[in-house]
């Protein structure tokens, strides 16, 4: 973390143990207070919702205080201590979150990948992920979680990283390995580097393709210490036949930007234009099933009119 990141996160512990004071027996954060004390990445969104979610079991009453935001559960969560504070664990805090899927709420499709990859990378696996899911009766957001479970992968270093993966799969790039330790082929011993995307491709005549794309952000590989490093790095991966593609936060941030950043990877791994699927490039907020629900609410509206 960072010295602000620091910062916000003391301020919450502390916010939640003058809360814990006042709350109920067996209250514990929850949803995004739980997402935050575990320090996983959020959405603009969530990073603004300053209230405290709390969570006590369905027999219990609502909390209702100021600033705090009350949930009751049918099922039992795991419960961790972060700060000496109760905590919904990892996975079924992903899954909470769910419940704040939807139009005009905090949580989309591609913020529910982006903290699957988060929290599946600290377990070493995502299957905790779908276990707490389905331990559930009809969790809310349901649907949606297990269309993201579809995309989420172990090993994301950032969020950022996460989301240039989904363009680059969705636009029908084949799936790359995630933060892979490259070592030289003339001395198996010698790490030319980690690459943020790697692809190892046979080629018809027996050959290999090997790219890596890695995401620079711009806080932290803008620096001439730092670029200095990445060339150092980028050239001994060129060196060994690696094709080093870069990527910054401009090249995902428009349309053209996206379509153009899938068009590079594709020449670089070979992939025909006539495979790629550009339309699909977008972020996406929606589920499948909700985009479906809407046409069929809008084809309904338009036949009775």
């Amino acid at each position: 973390m960072d010295e602000a990141s620091v910062g916000a996160h003391r301020a919450l512990v502390q916010a939640c143990r003058a809360a814990l004071s006042v709350l109920p027996v067996g209250s514990v954060f929850s949803h995004v207070t739980a997402a935050q004390l575990h320090g996983l990445p959020l959405s603009y969104a969530m990073e603004e919702d300053c209230r405290l979610h709390v969570t006590r079991p369905i027999t219990s009453n609502r909390v209702r205080l100021p600033s705090v935001i009350g949930h009751r559960a049918l099922h039992a969560r795991r419960v961790v201590e972060i700060g000496g504070l109760p905590v919904v664990d990892l996975a079924d805090t992903w899954v909470d979150l769910g419940e704040l899927v939807g139009r005009g709420k905090l949580v989309g499709l591609d913020d529910l990948v982006v903290l699957g990859d988060a929290c599946a990378t600290r377990l070493g696996s995502r299957v905790p992920l779908i276990q707490a899911c389905l331990l559930r009766n009809r969790p809310r957001g349901k649907r949606t979680l297990l269309e993201a479970y579809e995309e989420i992968r172990v090993g994301s270093a950032s969020p950022r990283e996460s989301l240039a993966r989904l363009v680059l799969t969705r636009g029908g790039l084949p799936e790359p390995q995630l933060n892979e330790p490259i070592f030289a082929s003339w001395d198996p011993g010698l790490l030319l580097g980690v690459g943020d995307l790697v692809w190892r491709v046979p080629t018809e005549d027996g050959g290999l393709l090997k790219v890596v794309g890695e995401y620079q952000g711009e806080l932290f590989h803008s620096g001439d210490e730092q670029r200095r490093h990445d060339g150092i790095r980028g050239s001994g991966m060129a060196c060994d036949g690696w094709d080093v593609q870069e990527m910054w936060n401009a090249d995902l941030n428009s349309s053209q930007s996206r379509v153009s950043t899938l068009q590079r990877f594709a020449a670089a791994l070979r992939v025909p234009s006539d495979c790629l699927r550009p339309q699909d490039v977008t972020p996406r907020f929606f589920s499948s099933h909700a985009i479906d629900q809407a046409i069929q609410r809008e084809m309904q509206r338009s036949a009775r009119s």
